[in-house]
């Protein structure tokens, strides 16, 4: 049996934040600011999605960024399948941009992971710029997130890696190392042919 080394990210990915982002920042832009300053849909960071200024963007992150983190669901099928991919043997390491805008998020994030019987990670990289970085250092075989830029990075280091694709999201041309999936189901298949081929 193959066990890997499996990088996972947090919003978009084990919960379902994004979500929750795109819906608060779009009534904080129109009912907060009064204004339509929406610059491109399909950007997955808020901050890219609008033409706010630090001031709006701090406003957003004090009105909703605490309140998302601690409403927020898990993706449907997350606790299921890292439980499994625990289970299996393989390393479970979460590398996140998560608390880098506010540390605060780290210690709810924590005890979340905890209640739900999720505290099965070995190591935990918060408030990550650059994950292709700590892919390398960790000899990560498999990194999960949803940010287009951070997948194709992470790819052309050529360490595998699965863009977990929201609808609104860029589209992106898959390769050797670069898989695009929906769900948590299609990434069990797809560990399960990765160990196969090994």
């Amino acid at each position: 049996k193959l066990y890997m080394r499996i990088g996972i990210d947090l919003d978009g990915v084990i919960f379902d934040s994004e979500k929750l982002y795109r819906i608060y920042s779009e009534l904080y832009d129109i009912q907060d600011l009064k204004k339509n300053s929406l610059k491109n849909n399909k950007e997955i960071r808020f901050q890219d999605r609008y033409s706010w200024s630090d001031e709006e963007t701090n406003g957003f992150v004090k009105k909703y960024h605490r309140k998302i983190t601690e409403v927020s669901n898990f993706m449907p099928g997350a606790k299921d399948v890292i439980s499994l991919l625990k289970e299996e043997g393989h390393t479970l390491i979460v590398i996140t941009a998560r608390g880098k805008l506010n540390k605060d998020l780290i210690p709810v994030t924590i005890q979340r992971l905890k209640d739900n019987n999720l505290d099965l990670f070995e190591k935990y990289y918060w408030g990550t710029d650059n994950k292709e970085e700590i892919c390398k250092q960790e000899k990560i075989d498999l990194m999960i997130d949803d940010s287009n830029t951070n997948c194709q990075k992470i790819a052309n280091s050529h360490i595998h890696t699965i863009y977990l694709k929201d609808a609104p999201s860029f589209d992106i041309k898959e390769n050797e190392y670069l898989k695009v999936l929906y769900n948590w189901g299609e990434i069990y298949r797809y560990i399960n042919e990765i160990e196969k081929d090994k």
